[in-house]
């Protein structure tokens, strides 16, 4: 587990699922640290730390493996990793090494803060959405990556008084503005076709999923119509507001059944659904299962 040997631990009130807090042990530029996996193996081995933790952090990790082989999961997504390979996991998703096996390579962590604000890079960090995974091969993308990451290690490493914050976070924008460049998976989904007002929904809707699921209260929030934020989650994702709602709920309540031993009824209050058969009817609809069928069926895969 990567990111737990870097971080300090917490379960805030809340919370079921553990949360990894941006706490590094040799902190020498506040909310950036830049390491290899060989490195945080020997730190999880030494803390008695199981490789296959499920976790959730409060800060961006970027993985480039340069060589071995293993895999991450990501939000139900088990990711092979091998050279090539990028991972880039956000604030709040749920993950784990499913198999470490000898994967290596670079490993950054950055809080959202870290990247310059006057960049465009700032809008990708704050940005909720984009593939966890990259297979990158041997590609031109592959080396340039692999340069700039060299170059971020090389200031890191630089002695404490010498290293300069100001070009970590300039490096760093250039990495995520490269990573942007990379063409967007063929889903049919494209999230910036929403503009500014499918950003700001989003960004609300990560706030408040678990306090309401009406459209309008959303839309009264933003200052919006809910004519407006359908048509922008339509062009986002092809599937109106409601259900971009609803689909955000459904996702927590996978991730809390599916990681946690908490009964149906305390996941469905944590969700808002003061009645559990409510909870039941509106899980089934989503995920073709009832809750109790989804977390046996993700417990025998275990």
């Amino acid at each position: 587990m990567l990111p737990a040997d870097v971080a300090g631990s917490s379960r805030p009130e809340g919370d079921a699922i553990l949360r990894l807090d941006f706490n590094p042990p040799d902190e020498r530029v506040p909310g950036f640290e830049i390491i290899d996996l060989a490195t945080l193996h020997e730190r999880r081995r030494h803390r008695r730390r199981p490789a296959d933790q499920v976790h959730r952090v409060d800060f961006h990790t970027l993985t480039l493996i340069t060589e071995g082989s293993g895999e991450h999961a990501v939000d139900f997504v088990t990711h092979p990793c091998r050279p090539g390979t990028l991972l880039w996991v956000r604030p709040g998703q749920v993950q784990s090494f499913v198999r470490p096996g000898t994967a290596n390579g670079t490993h950054l962590l950055f809080t959202p803060a870290f990247p310059p604000h006057t960049s465009s890079a700032d809008r990708l960090v704050n940005e909720w959405y984009g593939p966890a995974c990259r297979q990158l091969g041997a590609s031109p993308t592959y080396a340039v990556l692999s340069t700039l990451l060299g170059q971020l290690r090389a200031e890191y490493d630089r002695p404490a008084e010498a290293v300069s914050a100001e070009i970590l976070q300039l490096l760093l924008a250039t990495v995520l503005l490269q990573i942007d460049r990379l063409p967007h998976a063929d889903s049919g989904a494209d999230p910036r076709a929403g503009g500014e007002v499918y950003a700001r929904f989003r960004a609300e809707l990560e706030r408040r999923y678990a306090t309401t699921r009406r459209a309008a209260d959303y839309a009264h929030r933003l200052g919006y119509t809910v004519k407006t934020l359908t048509r922008a989650c339509t062009a986002a994702t092809g599937q109106p507001v409601k259900h971009v709602i609803d689909g955000r709920v459904a996702l927590e309540a996978q991730r809390l059944l599916a990681h946690t031993d908490e009964p149906v009824a305390t996941v469905a209050r944590r969700l808002g659904f003061p009645e559990p058969t409510n909870f039941g009817k509106f899980f089934t609809r989503h995920a073709g299962v009832t809750p109790g069928a989804f977390r046996q069926a993700h417990r025998s895969h275990q």
